[in-house]
């Protein structure tokens, strides 16, 4: 997937907060540094019960006019209704983005492709260039992600179209799956802290801000504990029909315990499926899972392009 490639991300949800409290209103909802975050940026959050588990993962777009909550589609509607509930007194109002905006991914391109919508440098992950109907981030380089309002959605596609092929919102996953980006989905819902699935190792985790729904808790995991459970990458072969939220099982932990749990799934081009995994690192040290069962098929597993900490890689 090296080749000049864009994506239209149909199955992408916007959430759009207004209001002069908006940015505090989220800040004070989500694990990572809203109020902290540079204008215009991006950056990876989470949305936690009170109980520390994690109800979505999001992205978050802080552009100088407005504040979009980027998650998956099947989601959407439930985390803007259960957010909505704790307005209360804040001038903030959370509305649906989707029917108004419209999201492309694009990868193996030159920044110069996308430039040309909104100018500005893209030198950086979480770097993004803005205007007012029109908004680029930068994910890692060659990788970008393009929010076009509605009335310009059909320019930047007429852009894309002349530059590179389109091509799958698979595709699309199977790159976020490489670079160790969790997506919850409704099967996988209220099931992880956030470290489990390494948001802590992504930027989107403050442990100095204030309060949110499950702070407690994800401090706690942090200073007194460690993460007996992390998130791998894994390739899982053309035999299986893998879900999210499908066990893993080790002989370490014999029949009765899995030993990890799928969280995102994606077609590749070998007939079987690259995932992201909860795994309980003593399992990893194994090195021996199957998905479903003990006889189930054998997984391999992938590496990280970032780094566990040490006492997580090698903590039982």
């Amino acid at each position: 997937m090296n080749e000049a490639t864009f994506y239209e991300l149909r199955d992408t949800g916007l959430i759009s907060v207004e209001g002069d409290d908006a940015v505090a209103f989220v800040h004070a909802q989500l694990t990572s540094d809203v109020a902290g975050l540079a204008v215009p940026k991006t950056q990876y959050s989470g949305y936690c019960s009170p109980k520390g588990r994690l109800l979505a993962t999001l992205l978050v777009w802080r552009l100088p006019d407005r504040l979009f909550l980027q998650l998956p589609l099947a989601l959407s509607e439930g985390v803007r209704t259960r957010l909505a509930k704790y307005v209360l007194r804040a001038k903030a109002r959370l509305v649906d983005a989707k029917p108004g905006w419209t999201l492309f991914g694009a990868s193996g391109v030159d920044p110069a492709m996308v430039l040309p919508f909104a100018r500005a440098s893209l030198a950086s992950p979480h770097d993004v260039a803005a205007a007012a109907d029109v908004a680029v981030a930068c994910m890692s380089p060659g990788r970008f992600l393009i929010l076009a309002s509605a009335e310009r959605a059909p320019r930047v596609r007429a852009v894309l179209e002349a530059s590179a092929r389109e091509g799958s919102e698979s595709e699309w996953a199977r790159l976020d799956i490489a670079a160790g980006i969790p997506w919850i989905d409704q099967s996988t819902q209220d099931e992880f802290v956030p470290q489990m699935v390494n948001l802590d190792l992504i930027g989107a985790v403050s442990f100095s801000k204030g309060c949110y729904p499950g702070q407690e808790i994800v401090a706690r995991t942090h200073y007194r504990g460690r993460v007996k459970q992390r998130m791998h990458p894994i390739r899982i072969p053309p035999e299986a029909a893998p879900s999210p939220g499908d066990p893993l099982y080790s002989p370490l932990l014999g029949i009765d315990q899995a030993s990890g749990t799928l969280v995102n799934i994606a077609p590749n081009d070998e007939g079987g499926h690259d995932a992201l995994a909860v795994i309980y690192t003593a399992a990893l040290r194994a090195g021996t899972l199957r998905l479903q069962s003990v006889d189930g098929p054998p997984v391999a597993l992938g590496s990280l392009p970032y780094a566990l900490p040490p006492e997580d890689a090698t903590d039982g």
